[in-house]
Order: structure tokens, then C-alpha cells, then sequence
């Protein structure tokens, strides 16, 4: 390679990135670290894995770091080949460096909107080559800028663009830039890989679970084991085909899935427009969108036109959402912000119109993995780490089992050195302790549990793609549940309208139709987003009931619209409202235009749109939105000064409350080009809109039962607090008992200093201040039961100003109102800071964020967006949540069941094993493998069949594998297994007819004989009951007795083994090597010792349960680990919380007094 070769800065020929983006600085992303081959240590390595057999390679493989720093140095990240990542989860990752040449011509572009003395270096060093050098992660590319000096998301290239820089790009890219810009952002392709089968078995042969059973197998083998090793080896086949089928098959749903190509056509500098697959589309692109849609194989925003788009796909929304154009504006584009401005990758554009006679037009703005769909499916690929404690301990489990086994192994070597074995029966025998102690079908034994209740799930129409969530599921201790749609109803009944007037309000009107002609009717017909489709109306079912009720009919111009723009004063039209014939006593309006929209945004919290009437005479504004931000937009002068008063009145009824406003605007002014900012401002405030939204029948019921088990529910919702306290009471989520008090808290502005108050909830009595003071005194005593409310304006200065108080008021608040999506996904995250386990539930419209961020999100949608919740449910109802929660104990508990079976199973087996080596004997190969699959396995598949309990108890299920109860339970029942063991050892010597063994003989060679016989019959016995003593029924799982193949297979394996004890036969006793004990009383008397052995196993294991090794605890209580169990205690002790009548501030929490 060329030494003089330099690496070029691409941020110099883009808009600089946003330094304070998490994607560009590596320290908030993700720790990077650059290495360079040594070539005489890639030999070294080479050599050492030749003398090791490969297994170095092996080691190489499942700790890829320990690969680079063996064969690698440390250097700085420009210079590297190699880097060794760290993310924000602590997991590691190594990546190649690829370096590219960037095609001539390229200096060029890179030169011309950087700074001189970038373009001075450029020409002075025109011979030198520029280097392209990028690394791929999660599918994301990441490029080296070098006046940044570090490897930056490909992304922060355009983060800085602007809305009108994104206006500027409508006269197309040129045919360099196109290029320079693939070669940096490379091809825009979500691809995930399908491997070969051959690739995929390799993978899953160097597998640990897999490496350790081919060492089973081979050791076995070599211990002459063959019958045992041959059927091992068989089922291990079967379980990797069957793995590798799964597997591919999932690749190859996940790859159809993610990849998508269409033609798309694309505008170039010169004007020309060409059809391109959507493979070679780079941010900046301008594409046209045809009339009869497309589906989008990018990000775009839309500068031009109309689109009407499904994103079922991202939202779980089936209803069409409607695009308007981008306005042009210095502020920086979000495609979060300007959602209604973005058209998203995977979203099926139904229909476009306006803009371009050919269609709409966007700009490109993200590809490839960086799109929406590209986050989706990543969240698919790479999903976050389980931190569940469960998993967590089994891991630990295992080391003390392998602790177990070295001392086996130990013993083993001591016993058979001093027995004068072989140095070959010697090694084979102390490594076989470890295939027994440490079992290699435990990781497949833990998840029969889950896969069981993934598929009564699936019959529930409770889909799951992430099935370790269903354990997590079984230990929820939070659920936040959206209002609209989850706990009410999807659609609205308009309820009544009521006018704005100089004195007041006036009366309701029921029906809009009655109406007098002036803006309220006209807003109330305009003012909304509602776009036709092949001739039915589309749109949201709020804004569908809210024009119906009109009576209006909506019309849209067809072809290039010129009737209805000449009808209209030759404005663009985009849609017409016309009145219908109109009732009595109510008077005729003429038909209204729509000329422009401005799409409702939750952050805004509202719509406008302009229209204009017959020939262009007039152009006025209608805005609809939340009453308090329509109202802080409007002359205060048309504000009415019940205002307030009526609006909580309405709300507290439980109605959806729409504000309506209007303004004439200017004759002289381009109604059709106007900004945003300009028509939303110096509003007349005109009237309210009241809708009935009720409550789903089955969300009382469903929040009761969580209740009764002691799980806090919240409510989250973007609705109006009083409307959502109402609906909080109606579902139970208060009860009639309980009070509500306001949490508000207001942020800095100007001279004032932030504040935050408590302020009991007005119930229309009159307060006396004898009763407030009443009321505080006993809610500090704990005589009143409260909930807090808080909407998300407060929400937001409390996380910023009061941090200290934060975690109070999660713990006690009920009610999130007017709460933004991210700030959905904020609130379950500092939940999980208190350390509750949390679930989500929504329809997925607002709720995806929340929806990925909980631990267990149940997305009520049959859409593709909701693979990015581990659950989705058919049912349009919460009546999911409790099902999924029983399912997720019952699977904890079955794990939990298996776990400590397939410990007991390797422990009966160790004692076995180790007392017959001391007396210079073993099992026998049928007799393994008749222990092994004829009694463990079977009963481990069937063990998790048992359903869950019908009702939800407020006791969860235990996650940890290494508490008190658990571990002293396995010891507790190994010491008795041993004793048994070793007492029928004792009792068989001990007998008149005792032949004793032949002391020149060891292992294999002195079968049969009797201690072997007794031995197998007693751990034979303890094979079967102690898969009945850890089976747990009650209160999480339905009881034993319901499970009835596991019953049955408990009857057939007893009659088996009592049939094998006294009555064998010769044929199985030549089989399995059993002695020919004639003596059938002791063979009696072996039958009882193994059931007096379940007898006191099974009532130890009752005494264990009801807390008989509490005793064993610290008497001095300790407190919980968890923060919110510590935190809600000190709230319920304290004689202060919530501060009632007091406004504090966040410098020194001074306490002012309300006079």
C-alpha cells in the first residue's frame, strides 16, 4: 500500500454532525478500541492451535476478544484493522475495518462546502488517494471522520439538515454526488443473512452445550459406553437438525420480511426523472411518488403533495394516516418531530395527489438499517439483554455444580489410584463425574416450561416472539396501560357542541347539525385530515364521527383539479366541504375549501388547516386541539370566563373535550403558502366539542383482578387529566373510596423559579379550611388512601428541576395525563430505575417506544410493527394482561420445577455413581441409558404441560435459584437421596445371602452384582418421586392432579420400576446387568425404603414451602433490595408525604404557606 495515502474527513463535504448526538461520540454510545495484526503472533497462534487440536480455535470462537488480543496490538482506531467494541450493555464485540477508495472526482464534491483551509489541504495533497474506512455493527454503518477523530454513525452526516436545506434538495443530486454518497452510505438494502446449513451447523456444533456433549460422547465412548454414547449421539443429531431447520427457517421469514426492492423514481440535477431500484437510493435523493402509491423502501420527507399512507406496519394503526407537505423553515429536521411531514420505510403509500403531475415528492433523508423498518428489524436481530435474575443464577448454578463435579472428579482419581486401576480407567472415570454432575440437557430443560405456555398463548390469540419474556412476564409488578383504544373504546360518539360567546357559553347543542352557519359548523366540517379513497372516507374515526355529525359531504378534485381551483379563486384546492340541505331552524352555509393543512402533532397538541370560500372572496384559519393549548393561542379577550370551570366539568364527566378556534386571514397574502406560525396565532376562540368515549367493559374487571393481586396499574395517556381520572375511576384503577391529588410542578420562566405543588383533588363540596386540615391530618395517619395525577407538562419540569422528588411521586402517582410518546418511553424507564419489573400495554399508536422499553410490552395489534413488542394480542381488550401474567408465573414456576429436577436427577446420579466406584463397581451402560431417557427425559418433557391457576394470587413466584429456600432444599434432599442410597448399600451387605465382590475385579467387570441391583432400584425409585416433590402446583400452576399426562406417565414409570425391582425377568435382567436377588422380601424392603425416602422428601418439601428454613435468616430484618419496596416504606411511615398545601422549590425546598 501506498504510503502517502491519506484518509479524507467526509463530514467537510456534508453539513457538520450534532455534537451532541449519542450516535456521534463514542463515549456515549459505546466504547471503541483499535488493534493491528502482528503477523508473528497470527503464526504463534496458528502453531499453538495445531498442538492444541483446535480447541485454542474453539476458545477463539465463543471469546472473540481474547482472538484479538492474542494475535493483535494496541493502536489508535484510524490506524486499526480490528476493533473491539463495548457497548452500552457491556457485551463485546469485534469488527473488520473496511477500507475503500473513494471514486475520482470525489475530492471535488468533498471541497466545496468546506472551509478554505480544508480545500487548501485538498490541493496541495491532489496526489494523494482518499480512504474510505468504515465499520459495519448491528447491521449500521460507521465511518471514520478525521477532525472528529473517531468512527461516527454514517447518520450524523445529515443530522444537521434542515427543513429548507431539505426543500433545496428538490432539483436532484448529480450523478457524482449519487455515487460518493453510496460509497459512503453504502447500498440501501435491509438484508439480514441466511445462512447455509453447512455455516449453520458449524455454528452449532461449536455451540458449549453442543462441545460438551460430543466430549460426553467421546469420553463414554472410550469408557466403552457404546450403547449409551450411539443413542446420545442420535438424539444429539435429531436436536440439531430440528435446531438448524428452526433456525434457517426463521432466517429465511426474517429475510423476506426486512428485504425490500421496488423501482422508484428519481429526479436528477439535469430535471431529468428515471426509474432506479431502490438498492442505489442515498440520502438527499429527490424521488416522485405516483398517484397510485408505492411502498417505500426509504425515509423520506414530504416537501410536495399529499400522501395517504398505512403505517400499520410501524404504529399497529390500521386506520390510513394522511402526509402533508414539509414546510420550509431554519429549524433542524426530525423525522420524530415531523411525523406527519415523514413518510417511513415499509409503509405502503395508498395514494398520492398534488405537487408534481406525476405525483408527490419527498427527499430521502435515511436508508438501509437507519430507517424505521431498518430499527425494527435490528430490534429483531440484536435484541437488548435479559437482565432477569432467573437467568442470571442458573449461569451461577451451573459453576457450583461444576465445583461439585471437580470434587467428584477428585475423589474419583483418589479412589480408582488407590484401587490400582489403569491410568486409563483412572483418567476416564474421574472425567465421567463430570458428564453426571454437570448435565448438558439443562439449558433445553429450562425452556419446555416457556415453549408449553408459548403455545397456549398462541391458542389465547396472545402471540409471542420473544419467549424468555414469558418468564418475565411472571414477575411484573407494575402494568401502565394507554387509555384510547385499550381501556376505552377505539371510537367516539360526538356528545354535543357548545358555542363560544362574548358573556359565556351557550347551550349545548346535541347535534351539530343544528347549528347556526358561521365558524363553529365550518370548523367543525374543516378542520380535520379526513381524505377519500376510492370514494369512502378516510382518516381517524375521531375526525370521522366529528364531519358526520356535520352532515358536510367531503369532495376531492380529480386529475389536475383545474374545476375546483377555478371554482375556488384559482387556489391549489385539496378538498372541498360541502353543507348538506340543512335541518330546521337552522340556517344554509356556502361550501368551504381546503387549501392547506397543518397536521395534528402530539407535541403541539393540535391541527390547522386554511381554507377559502367561493371564488377565493375570503381565507380563514381553524385550528382544533386540547382545550388549554387552543385557549393559550387565542385572544384572551374571546376566551369565555367559564372557560376553565366548564371545561372541568366536562372533563371530569369523562369526555373527550375538542377546543375549535379561527382567524380571517389577510386578502392580500397567499392563503397557500402561509406558515404555520402565522395562521396559529391571535386565534378567536369559537367553541368546544364534547365526545363520549367509554369504558371497555372488560377493563373493570381485569384491573380489579390486578388489584386484588397487588399490582399497581398506571394509566398513560395523552388525553386531558380530568377526562383520565374519570375513566381511572370507572375501571377501578381509584377506587370511590380513595382521593386524587394533582402533582403540579412549572419550570423556569423568566424571574420566576420553578415550583411544584400538591393540591387536593376539587370534589364540588365546599372545602372548609376545618376540613382540609382534617382530611391531611388523617392521610398522614394512613386513614385515607390517595393517588396522585400529573399530566406531562409537570411531568417534564419534575424530571428537571425536582429529581430528588421524582421517585416519590412515581411511586404514588396513578394518572399520567397529556403524557408525549417519549415521554411514555421516560416514564417506564425511571420506573425500571425503582427496580419494578414493568409491562405496557397499548394499541401501538403512540406506544412503541414504551412498548420496546418495558419489560414486557403487549401490543394490541395483529400489524408487523408490533414484532417490536415480545407480545401481541388479537383481542382488542386488555383481558390479555391477566392471561399473559398467569402464563408467565406458571412458566417460571415449571422452570423453576425443571431446574431443580434436572439438578436432583445429576445429584442422584453423582451419589450413585461414586458410592459403587467406592466399592470398585459402576452402572452399567443400559442402566444410564435407562435412567437417562426412560425416566428423566420423559418426565422432564411432560413436567411443564400443567396450565396455569385460574386466578391471580398477589404472591409472585420466586426468580432467584440461589435463595434460602431453594438451595436449602436441594441440599436438605440430597443429604436424604444419600442416606437412602447408602443405607440400601448397608442393608444388602448386611444380609445372611451376601456374596461380596471380587476384590481383583473393577468397573464394568464386576457386573452384576448386588450393591449394583440395590443401588439402581433405590435411585431408580428417586428418578421418578423427586420429579413429584419439585413439581410445584398451587397457587401459580393448576394442582398435580390436572396434569394429566404427567400423571400418567408418573403411574406407568412407577408400575415400570416396581415391576424391574421385584419381578424383572431374565431377558431385562441381562439387559440392564442386574443381579438375580432371590430374596423377594428385601426386594419389598428396598421398595419401602425408597417410599419412606419420597415420604420425607415430599413433607420437607411442604415445610420448606410454608417457611420452615426462615428460621435460618437473620432475625434483624433487612431491608429489600428493591428500591421502590424500600421507598414505599418509607412513604407509608412518613408523617409529611405528599406535601399538601405547601409550594416548594428545588433550590433549598423553602415551604411557603398558603394563606
Amino acid at each position: 500500500m501506498d504510503r502517502r495515502r491519506s484518509v479524507v474527513d467526509l463530514q467537510s463535504g456534508l453539513p457538520s454532525p450534532n455534537l451532541h448526538n449519542p450516535l456521534f461520540s463514542p463515549d456515549c454510545h459505546m466504547d471503541v478500541q483499535g488493534y493491528k495484526w502482528v503477523r508473528w503472533r497470527i503464526w504463534l497462534c496458528r502453531l499453538a492451535a495445531l498442538l492444541s487440536l483446535g480447541t485454542l480455535l474453539i476458545v477463539f470462537h465463543w471469546r472473540p476478544r481474547l482472538a484479538v488480543l492474542a494475535r493483535c496490538c494496541s493502536c489508535p482506531p484510524a490506524l486499526a484493522n480490528i476493533l473491539l467494541i463495548r457497548d452500552g450493555f457491556g457485551r463485546q464485540h469485534v469488527v473488520e475495518v473496511q477500507i475503500e477508495e473513494i471514486e475520482e472526482g470525489s475530492l471535488e464534491i468533498l471541497g466545496d462546502h468546506g472551509d478554505t483551509e480544508w480545500r487548501d489541504t485538498v490541493q496541495l495533497n491532489k496526489e494523494h488517494k482518499t480512504l474510505l474506512r468504515y465499520y459495519i455493527h448491528e447491521g449500521v454503518r460507521y465511518v471514520w471522520l478525521d477532525r472528529k477523530g473517531a468512527y461516527c454513525c454514517v447518520s450524523v452526516l445529515n443530522e444537521d439538515w434542515t427543513c429548507e436545506d431539505l426543500h433545496s434538495f428538490q432539483k436532484g443530486l448529480s450523478h457524482l454526488e449519487q455515487s460518493l454518497r453510496r460509497q459512503v452510505h453504502g447500498p440501501n438494502l435491509i438484508d439480514v443473512p441466511v445462512k447455509s446449513y453447512l455455516q449453520l451447523l458449524f455454528e452449532e456444533v461449536l455451540n458449549p452445550f453442543y462441545v460438551f456433549q460430543i466430549f460426553s460422547i467421546a469420553l463414554w465412548s472410550f469408557d466403552d459406553y457404546y450403547y449409551y454414547a450411539s443413542c446420545i449421539f442420535i438424539i444429539s443429531v435429531l436436536s440439531i437438525s430440528i435446531s438448524l431447520y428452526e433456525i434457517r427457517k426463521q432466517s429465511v421469514t426474517l429475510h423476506n420480511m426486512a428485504r425490500l426492492v421496488t423501482t422508484v423514481v428519481v429526479r436528477s440535477d439535469s430535471g431529468v426523472e428515471r426509474s432506479v431500484s431502490s438498492v442505489e437510493l442515498v440520502p438527499g435523493d429527490c424521488i416522485v411518488i405516483p398517484q397510485d402509491g408505492l411502498l417505500l423502501a426509504c425515509d423520506a420527507a414530504l416537501l410536495s403533495g399529499e400522501c395517504l399512507v398505512n403505517e400499520s406496519m410501524l404504529t399497529g394503526e390500521s386506520v390510513p394516516v394522511l402526509k402533508t407537505p414539509l414546510p420550509t423553515s431554519e429549524c433542524r429536521y426530525s423525522s420524530e418531530t415531523e411525523r406527519r411531514h415523514t413518510l417511513f420505510c415499509g409503509t405502503q403509500v395508498i395514494q398520492a395527489k398534488g405537487g408534481n403531475p406525476g405525483g408527490a415528492v419527498a427527499i430521502v433523508t435515511r436508508t438501509s438499517f437507519l430507517t424505521a423498518k431498518g430499527n425494527l428489524i435490528s430490534s429483531i436481530l440484536y435484541p437488548q439483554p435479559s437482565n432477569f435474575r432467573f437467568y442470571r443464577d442458573s449461569m451461577k448454578f451451573l459453576l457450583i455444580m461444576g465445583f461439585f463435579a471437580l470434587i467428584g472428579t477428585v475423589y474419583s482419581f483418589v479412589t480408582f489410584y488407590r484401587d490400582h486401576a489403569t491410568w486409563r480407567e483412572v483418567l476416564f472415570k474421574s472425567l465421567d463425574i463430570i458428564t453426571i454432575a454437570v448435565p448438558p440437557a439443562l439449558p433445553a430443560a429450562l425452556t419446555t416450561g416457556t415453549i408449553y405456555a408459548q403455545r397456549r398463548l398462541k391458542k389465547q390469540a396472545v402471540f409471542c416472539i420473544s419467549p424468555p419474556r414469558i418468564n418475565v412476564s411472571g414477575k411484573v409488578s407494575v402494568f401502565c396501560f394507554d387509555k384510547t383504544g385499550t381501556l376505552t373504546e377505539e371510537g367516539l360518539d360526538v356528545w354535543g357542541v357548545m358555542e363560544a360567546r362574548p358573556l359565556g357559553f351557550s347551550d349545548l347543542v346535541s347535534d351539530p347539525r343544528l347549528l347556526p352557519a358561521g365558524p363553529t359548523l365550518s370548523g367543525l366540517a374543516c378542520c380535520h385530515t379526513v381524505t377519500l379513497l376510492r370514494g369512502q372516507p378516510l382518516g381517524d374515526p375521531l375526525e370521522l364521527k366529528m364531519v358526520e355529525s356535520t352532515g358536510w359531504t367531503l369532495q376531492e378534485p380529480e386529475g389536475d383539479g383545474k374545476m375546483f381551483n377555478e371554482e375556488f379563486g384559482g387556489h391549489r384546492v385539496l378538498a372541498v366541504m360541502r353543507p348538506c340541505k340543512p335541518l330546521q331552524h337552522a340556517t344554509s352555509c356556502e361550501p368551504v375549501a381546503i387549501v392547506q393543512r397543518f397536521p395534528f402533532s402530539s407535541a403541539l397538541q393540535r391541527m390547522s388547516v386554511v381554507t377559502v370560500t367561493s371564488g377565493g372572496r375570503s381565507a380563514v384559519a381553524f385550528m382544533k386541539g386540547s382545550p388549554e393549548m387552543v385557549a393559550s393561542l387565542c385572544l384572551q379577550s374571546t376566551v369565555p370566563p367559564q372557560f376553565s370551570s366548564v371545561l372541568k366539568n366536562f372533563a371530569s364527566e369523562g369526555l373527550r373535550v375538542l377546543a375549535l378556534a379561527c382567524r380571517a386571514l389577510d386578502n392580500g397574502s397567499d392563503p397557500t403558502a402561509i406558515e404555520r406560525g402565522e395562521v396559529e396565532k391571535d386565534m378567536n376562540f369559537v367553541g368546544l366539542l364534547m365526545m363520549k368515549n367509554l369504558v371497555k367493559p372488560e377493563s373493570a374487571e381485569v384491573i380489579n383482578a390486578l388489584r386484588l393481586a397487588q399490582l399497581r396499574t398506571v394509566m398513560v395517556t395523552g388525553d386531558n387529566i380530568l377526562t383520565a381520572i374519570n375513566v381511572a375511576k370507572n375501571c377501578g384503577m381509584v377506587g370511590p373510596d380513595e382521593k386524587v391529588i394533582f402533582v403540579s410542578a412549572t419550570s423556569q420562566n423568566g424571574q420566576s423559579v420553578p415550583t411544584l405543588k400538591f393540591s387536593l383533588e376539587d370534589t364540588g363540596s365546599p372545602a372548609t379550611p376545618g376540613s382540609v386540615e382534617i382530611f391531611t391530618q388523617h392521610l398522614y395517619q394512613g386513614g385515607y388512601g390517595y393517588h396522585l395525577a400529573i399530566n406531562g407538562k409537570s411531568f417534564a419540569a419534575l424530571c428537571d428541576h425536582f429529581p430528588e422528588y421524582l421517585p416519590k411521586v412515581l411511586m404514588r402517582t396513578t394518572v399520567f395525563a397529556r403524557m408525549a410518546p417519549d415521554q411514555k418511553t421516560q416514564l417506564v424507564k425511571e420506573l425500571q430505575n425503582l427496580n419494578y419489573c414493568v409491562g405496557m400495554c397499548g394499541d401501538g399508536a403512540n406506544d412503541c417506544g414504551a412498548l420496546r422499553a418495558a419489560d414486557v410490552g403487549v401490543s394490541l395489534s395483529e400489524a408487523e410493527a408490533s414484532v417490536a413488542s415480545p407480545f401481541t394480542s388479537k383481542t382488542e381488550n386488555i383481558s390479555c394482561v391477566p392471561l399473559l401474567i398467569r402464563e408467565g408465573r406458571c412458566s417460571l414456576v415449571t422452570s423453576f420445577s425443571l431446574f431443580r429436577y434436572m439438578a436432583m436427577y445429576s445429584l442422584i446420579q453423582f451419589i450413585s455413581v461414586l458410592i459403587l466406584y467406592s466399592v470398585r463397581t459402576t452402572m452399567a451402560d443400559f442402566q444410564f441409558l435407562y435412567c437417562d431417557i426412560v425416566l428423566v427425559t420423559l418426565l422432564a418433557i411432560v413436567m411443564g404441560q400443567g396450565g396455569p391457576s385460574k386466578e391471580l394470587f398477589a404472591r409472585r413466584p420466586p426468580a432467584s435459584l440461589l435463595a434460602l429456600p431453594v438451595l436449602g432444599s436441594i441440599v436438605i434432599h440430597a443429604s436424604l437421596i444419600l442416606t437412602a442410597q447408602l443405607g440400601s448399600l448397608f442393608m444388602t451387605t448386611s444380609q445372611d445371602w451376601y456374596v461380596p465382590l471380587n476384590s481383583t475385579l473393577l468397573g464394568t467387570e464386576n457386573l452384576p452384582n448386588m450393591e449394583n441391583t440395590s443401588m439402581f432400584t433405590v435411585s431408580g425409585f428417586q428418578f421418578i418421586f423427586m420429579a413429584v416433590v419439585v413439581t410445584k402446583g398451587y397457587p401459580h400452576k393448576k394442582p398435580l392432579y390436572n396434569t394429566v399426562i404427567f400423571l400418567l406417565f408418573l403411574i406407568i414409570l412407577f408400575g415400570l420400576m416396581t415391576w424391574l425391582a421385584l419381578y424383572p425377568g431374565s431377558f431385562f435382567q441381562w439387559v440392564l446387568e442386574l443381579y438375580d436377588i432371590t430374596d423377594f422380601d428385601f426386594k419389598l424392603l428396598l421398595v419401602a425404603l425408597a417410599a419412606l425416602n419420597f415420604l420425607v422428601c415430599f413433607v420437607l418439601e411442604v415445610l420448606i414451602d410454608m417457611g420452615m428454613l426462615n428460621v435460618f435468616r437473620c432475625r434483624r430484618s433487612r431491608p429489600s433490595k428493591k428500591v421502590y419496596k424500600r421507598l414505599n416504606a418509607q412513604l407509608s411511615d412518613s408523617p409529611s408525604w405528599p406535601p399538601l398545601n405547601r409550594t416548594l422549590i428545588p433550590s433549598d425546598h423553602t415551604v411557603i404557606n398558603f394563606s
